[in-house]
């Protein structure tokens, strides 16, 4: 590049950086949607190029921001969407390096963190920490060493969408390979999910525990009693996955459990069983409260089915 026109790119990204020191917000948010639009996909040295050199200036006062407003929500969104244009470039080493020194990670999580972050905001975090677990195993260390496994599984357990979800299971299963210091507390905070209230986030969780089992090669004891648990699901994608994540276990040291529980739910105590409501009720108008337990009894006796089949074809073998 000629002196010229190295100085004219310089002086464009100085009255660009000073537009944006002095502007208001409504400013800032017309500047970042043109930045999303104009640079998105771009490589780490295009965009040093675009910003003679000094793509590290707008990256410092984005964070910042970031880290002033993101409790206010202010162009939230926005703001992430165009750190991810740094963080996602190829050969961006340098802008993710500059991203974490600042506390990156931390704002990330504290973002996901609160109860009142919108979805879309949720989404747009969850990529951006993926892309951070993406570049190595040391930064998927920090992510756990913030205490991004219990954060993410409670944005896994508490949110409302499936897009939201999927990105949350799809960083816990990256934070899973590659992580062997932190595999165990990924493997415990999976089995810690099982018990919630989203079905969703339950059969999400299953999923990504067969595989994580795989990885950590030793099973937890609570699992056991929370599988069985599983089997109480009217939802028969979690009573499937539930099954089958059984079947895995039956190589590791719970088999002994495991069976013992399926035979101990063939035939249920008689606490768990009420009189049929609709003896007493003219209309019934919530299901019997015994459901869950023969749904229970069901689902091990299929439980117990798949395992003998199981184990036929393999003393046939």
């Amino acid at each position: 590049m000629s002196f010229c026109k190295e100085q004219a790119a310089i002086s464009r990204v100085m009255a660009f950086l000073q537009d944006w020191d002095q502007g208001s917000k409504a400013v800032r948010s017309r500047m970042l949607s043109d930045f999303i639009n104009q640079h998105s996909g771009k490589t780490g040295p295009e965009l040093e190029l675009e910003f003679a050199q000094a793509a590290s200036l707008f990256l410092a006062r984005l964070t910042s921001w970031l880290r002033l407003t993101y409790l206010t929500g202010t162009y939230l969104d926005q703001q992430l969407q165009d750190i991810g244009v740094f963080l996602s470039a190829a050969s961006n080493h340098h802008f993710l390096i500059e991203f974490l020194e600042v506390g990156g990670v931390l704002t990330l999580l504290e973002i996901l963190g609160q109860k009142q972050s919108r979805e879309e905001i949720q989404v747009e975090t969850l990529k951006l920490l993926q892309t951070v677990a993406n570049a190595g195993r040391k930064y998927k260390e920090l992510i756990c060493e913030s205490y991004g496994v219990r954060i993410i599984a409670e944005c896994l357990a508490l949110s409302k969408t499936e897009e939201s979800q999927d990105q949350a299971r799809f960083l816990l299963e990256s934070l899973a390979h590659g992580n062997p210091k932190y595999q165990n507390q990924m493997y415990k905070g999976l089995i810690a999910l099982l018990p919630c209230t989203s079905p969703k986030a339950q059969q999400l969780a299953l999923q990504t525990l067969q595989i994580a089992q795989v990885i950590v090669k030793t099973v937890h004891p609570s699992i056991v009693e929370a599988l069985l648990n599983l089997l109480r699901s009217l939802h028969l994608e979690v009573q499937y996955e539930a099954i089958e994540l059984i079947r895995e276990l039956m190589q590791y040291e719970v088999r002994p459990a495991l069976l013992k529980g399926l035979v101990a739910l063939l035939k249920p105590s008689r606490e768990g069983i009420n009189k049929p409501q609709i003896l007493n009720v003219p209309v019934m108008q919530k299901l019997n409260e015994s459901l869950p337990v023969f749904v229970q009894q069901a689902a091990a006796a299929k439980a117990t089915g798949i395992l003998s089949v199981s184990f036929l074809l393999w003393r046939s073998m």
